[in-house]
């Protein structure tokens, strides 16, 4: 049975989220506005928004969950090549926090296998937008020459990063900026990423599925220790993915 919620009322327990034998396993709640406060709450609780235009909210919290361990972040030949030249060359840098508005309204824009639209609606800009400024949320990016060529954002509470969504405009650009969150990550004692949803493409990284139960284990040992201060990204960071 789903639970419909409403302004001001908590997110049930995740344990009340629909199972695997229903049409949404995962589903924990449907209602209400996505804004900063709730937001806080639903992450800390191990649940995130994801809906279509036209839905109500609705709140998630998938069993498995996909998570990469920033240890076995997995560099492949080709991308590590890929790095290497990045670093080498003038005018390509990392930056941290520089244009989220951009980073979010990509992601919003950038085309996904088996889907027509995007569930990065207005009002999931403005809140995340919102959040942002209130220093929870974070984009890392990949600068090309002055130009904004990809990059990702997420959610940062305590020793734990949550990933949302990431976008290329060129060849392998979202990659680097993951590998330069893995490194940023690995620096700040962030030894978790979640990823949410279970892809091809992030299992080629060494993303992997963990239940539940493991995930808001790994929640309650985390998100109380101790904020990272420093989100901003210099070079010498590279030395932790070994290049």
């Amino acid at each position: 049975m789903l639970n419909w919620i409403e302004d001001g009322v908590p997110l049930p327990p995740t344990a009340m989220a629909l199972g695997a034998d229903s049409d949404a396993p995962g589903l924990v709640a449907a209602g209400g506005q996505v804004t900063p406060a709730r937001l806080d709450e639903a992450y800390r609780k191990g649940i995130f928004p994801w809906y279509s235009p036209g839905q109500p909210v609705l709140w998630w919290s998938p069993d498995p969950r996909m998570v990469l361990p920033v240890a076995e972040f997995r560099l492949s030949h080709t991308l590590r090549k890929t790095l290497r030249r990045f670093i080498r060359s003038p005018g390509c840098e990392i930056r941290i926090d520089s244009a989220f508005r951009q980073v979010i309204q990509a992601c919003s824009q950038a085309p996904r296998a088996g889907q027509d639209g995007t569930w990065i609606s207005n009002d999931i800009i403005d809140a995340y937008g919102a959040w942002h400024q209130a220093g929870r949320v974070h984009s890392v990016e990949t600068w090309v020459d002055g130009e904004l060529v990809g990059g990702l954002y997420g959610v940062g509470i305590g020793r734990m990063f949550f990933g949302e969504s990431m976008f290329s405009r060129q060849p392998d650009a979202s990659k680097i900026a993951l590998a330069a969150l893995v490194a940023r990550c690995r620096a700040s004692g962030i030894t978790l990423i979640d990823c949410q949803q279970n892809t091809g493409h992030l299992a080629s990284l060494g993303a992997r599925e963990i239940t539940r139960q493991a995930f808001e284990q790994h929640l309650s040992l985390t998100l109380g220790a101790g904020e990272v201060t420093d989100w901003t990204y210099d070079a010498a960071l590279w030395e932790g993915l070994a290049l």
